[in-house]
């Protein structure tokens, strides 16, 4: 119970904040006994100070009070006391006061350091725009801002604006020098802003290509004395000469400025030294231009030049010039840091955040595309020069490779080789190519791969299927996320008709490289011959998003709709390819064709003659033409068109006969006679051309319609004989089969018969299948004709099979339409295999 305890009342929460010293208390001061016997001493009884502004070395603090009120007291000599009121202005508490504070407020004032209590400000006097100070200057503004305006426009692309606002801006220019002269400022003249107007204006007129006005503008500014460094704008006159191709002119004025401008500007002399080089080349005076370049390369090497240097030794044909000049460029120094610079090694957080920020920035983009600029240089200056340094091409690209692998630049080497070898490619020597490609298997893997790529599309064209898989997958084995060793390995399955396996890996390539247009066009190839149309078309429509003009992507979407049975689509996509390549009989062949099949006549018609008069030997063109004439009454018309099947198919007697039957029809008889005599004698075993003969020498009552009355008879006995004794080796070969059927039944009851006794019915089952084939060759042979008669190709069964003679009571047209399938291999194998890996 010690440790309980009760409830009792409540504290006060904010008791004892009242209570305060009684030594602080000032209002019984006068009964402290203490305080008034220190008020008697001679310290008190001191004269009184003369100063009406007392200082602060003595003085008093007011003592607070518990109502927080300060009051200041008077010392015992009448002094006043510090932050005392004297004079309406309180003593500040410090030698210097702080503004808007005082150390004591003064009775009946608030605390306010802003002076926010003595109202707002004073609104600004308003500015008279009427002086003519003040106009200038309203006026200079303008000007400026229609400058910076036209150098905004000109920085979007907008070059008419730019001019617009250039030229505006040289009038305001004007009104403010004449309203300075008026106003007797001519001394104050801007000249910095009316230098700033001539060289935008001129700039602009440059271009807009207005080269006569840019000329005078700057030629306005180059003869005012007034404009200091006005000569190097000579420069840009000296480019618009060389853009008018007016070169002397150009060389000159590069001179005259390269003789203004000092040698401090050293890099500036530089870049109107090289632009003289430049046009020496373009005059042909290479022996000038080598002079300016090697002074650059002397005095300040870079890249650009050193390639210009090589260009000019190539072309006066000096070999050693040229090595030392391809030893120059390859020492160049670019000036850029080491990739490693931007590799994180160690753990500390704070720099690789700075490694990963700086990565990418315009610096290193920049350094980037410099090294690229340089490798192409490089690289085409070996082209170049390989085969005019030494005796052959191959020990000039080996003293290149040499060269480069003890330079800077030795990852070029196996580049060069690599360029080696498609050199050779282009030479057709692809023995020596695959030699070369074939070094490079024990490589790092980046160079092996593009190596191993190159041969597998060299072994996929020479259709050697097996090697080029083979490379494929060493190429993909050394870099899995090559797209194009992915899509050889492609290619080699797709041949091998694994249409899923080689969709697969073209996908593969599209997810390593979106953009690669080989595998997305080969993938929808691989979804048509799976018959997946549609997916198909999205792959062919994806292409035609980024190949905007490619005829191939757009046959390919015709043939797609016209396989979904959507004519008009495919007509106007065949209408995309016609715009891009106008002279191709194929596309135009396949409108003719689509327009036939939706009944329109004419336009198919027209298509067809298009499609003939760009390649005139497509049969089923011509065939076409010459049966939509027969259909139109035009026989005559018809007749150029067999004729030229006839050249085209000398084996093939339906165009002979055709020839023979529009001459008839037209009723030319005697050139369809001799036309027809003329096929008898090519193929005497015709029973259509006999027939028409008999006819033809009935109607015009000639006596020669006995002899091929008998020739008729005789060709038809024999065709008949022919058929019988085909008939009968196909009934006996027949009766064979059937005799091996029952005998194998027999065997199979029997299964305790020898292995000799099987092989015996085998051979006996394989004599008479070869008596029934001996029979049929021996028919074959007799139906031949004799030596001293022309040899058929094709035999008569075909012949009638194909041709009815369209004025017998059985008239048909032959079937409207080129007969042509389209086939994917139409524009496919060209780009089925991979093209070589660039440059």
């Amino acid at each position: 119970m010690e440790n309980v305890h009760l409830a009792v009342e409540e504290d006060d929460l904010y008791s004892g904040y009242n209570d305060y010293n009684p030594t602080f208390d000032s209002e019984e001061l006068e009964n402290d006994v203490g305080f008034q016997q220190a008020v008697r001493t001679s310290h008190g009884r001191r004269p009184p100070m003369t100063a009406k502004f007392p200082g602060t070395a003595m003085g008093a603090r007011p003592l607070a009070s518990s109502f927080g009120s300060r009051m200041p007291l008077a010392s015992s000599m009448g002094r006043p006391m510090t932050g005392a009121v004297q004079d309406g202005a309180a003593r500040p508490m410090t030698a210097v006061r702080a503004a808007g504070y005082t150390s004591s407020l003064t009775r009946g004032s608030t605390f306010d350091p802003l002076g926010q209590s003595k109202g707002p400000a004073p609104p600004l006097e308003a500015k008279n725009e009427d002086t003519p100070e003040e106009k200038i200057k309203i006026l200079e503004k303008k000007v400026n801002d229609l400058i910076e305006e036209s150098c905004m426009a000109q920085s979007i692309g907008a070059l008419q604006l730019a001019l617009e606002k250039a030229k505006e801006a040289g009038r305001k220019e004007r009104a403010l020098v004449r309203q300075r002269e008026q106003s007797g400022n001519t001394d104050h003249i801007n000249l910095d802003l009316t230098y700033s107007v001539l060289l935008n204006l001129a700039n602009q007129y440059a271009n807009n290509e207005m080269y006569p006005e840019a000329l005078n503008s700057y030629q306005v500014i180059v003869k005012n004395k007034m404009f200091s460094n006005a000569g190097r704008l000579k420069v840009n006159m000296a480019n618009i000469y060389f853009k008018q191709k007016n070169y002397p002119k150009a060389i000159k004025f590069y001179r005259m400025a390269l003789d203004q401008i000092s040698n401090t500007h050293k890099e500036m002399r530089i870049k109107i030294m090289q632009n003289i080089g430049v046009v020496f080349v373009r005059t042909g005076q290479y022996s000038d231009a080598i002079t300016s370049f090697e002074h650059i390369m002397s005095e300040s090497p870079n890249i650009r030049t050193g390639f210009n240097l090589i260009l000019c030794y190539y072309a006066i044909g000096d070999r050693e010039r040229m090595k030392k000049a391809f030893q120059k460029l390859i020492s160049v120094p670019l000036g850029i840091d080491d990739e490693d610079k931007y590799i994180p090694t160690n753990d500390d957080t704070t720099s690789n955040m700075v490694i990963e920020a700086i990565k990418n920035d315009k610096l290193h983009q920049m350094e980037r595309d410099l090294k690229v600029l340089a490798e192409k240089y490089i690289m085409t200056a070996a082209k170049l020069i390989a085969p005019a340094i030494e005796t052959s091409f191959a020990a000039g690209f080996d003293w290149c490779v040499d060269m480069v692998k003890s330079s800077q630049y030795v990852e070029l080497a196996n580049d060069l080789e690599i360029n080696k070898a498609i050199t050779y490619l282009r030479q057709k020597d692809f023995n020596q190519a695959v030699e070369t490609l074939k070094t490079f298997e024990k490589k790092d893997s980046r160079v092996k791969s593009a190596a191993a790529t190159n041969l597998s599309f060299l072994y996929f064209l020479e259709k050697d299927y097996d090697q080029a898989d083979r490379y494929a997958d060493l190429a993909m084995n050394a870099d899995r996320y090559n797209p194009a060793a992915l899509i050889n390995k492609g290619n080699t399955v797709f041949v091998k008709q694994d249409y899923e396996k080689a969709a697969e890996f073209y996908k593969e390539a599209l997810r390593n490289d979106s953009s690669c247009t080989e595998a997305l066009y080969n993938l929808g190839l691989t979804y048509k011959r799976l018959n997946r149309l549609g997916e198909a078309l999205d792959c062919f429509l994806k292409l035609h998003a980024i190949l905007r003009n490619s005829a191939q992507v757009m046959y390919q979407l015709a043939h797609l709709y016209e396989l979904l049975e959507d004519p008009q689509q495919a007509i106007e996509w065949l209408m995309q390819v016609i715009s891009v390549t106008p002279t191709d009989p194929q596309a135009l062949a396949k409108l003719g064709e689509l327009h036939d099949g939706e009944g329109d006549k004419s336009q198919a018609f027209q298509y067809y003659y298009e499609s003939f008069r760009y390649f005139p030997s497509n049969i089923d063109v011509i065939e076409w033409l010459g049966a939509y004439y027969i259909e139109t009454q035009f026989c005559e018309k018809a007749i150029q068109y067999f004729e030229r099947a006839t050249l085209i198919q000398p084996t093939q007697v339906k165009w002979q006969l055709m020839v023979a039957s529009c001459y008839r029809r037209s009723g030319n008889y005697q050139k369809a006679l001799e036309t027809y005599k003329d096929i008898h004698r090519k193929f005497p075993e015709n029973v259509e051309c006999l027939r028409f003969l008999v006819r033809l020498c009935t109607d015009m009552g000639l006596k020669e319609v006995q002899d091929y009355a008998t020739k008729l008879k005789k060709v038809e006995k024999m065709k008949e004989i022919r058929e019988q004794r085909v008939k009968s080796g196909r009934e006996g070969s027949a009766r064979g089969r059937r005799e091996g059927r029952e005998g194998s039944a027999g065997s199979a009851e029997s299964k305790q018969l020898s292995p000799v006794l099987d092989s015996g019915r085998d051979s006996g089952h394989s004599s008479s299948s070869s008596s029934i084939k001996g029979e049929r060759l021996s028919a074959k042979m007799r139906s031949l004709p004799g030596s001293n008669e022309p040899y058929e190709t094709s035999s008569p069964k075909e012949l009638d099979a194909s041709y009815v003679d369209p004025l017998g009571p059985q008239m048909e047209r032959p079937k409207t339409g080129a007969k042509r399938r389209v086939e994917d291999d139409d524009f496919a194998d060209a780009d089925l295999g991979d093209d070589l890996l660039p440059e």
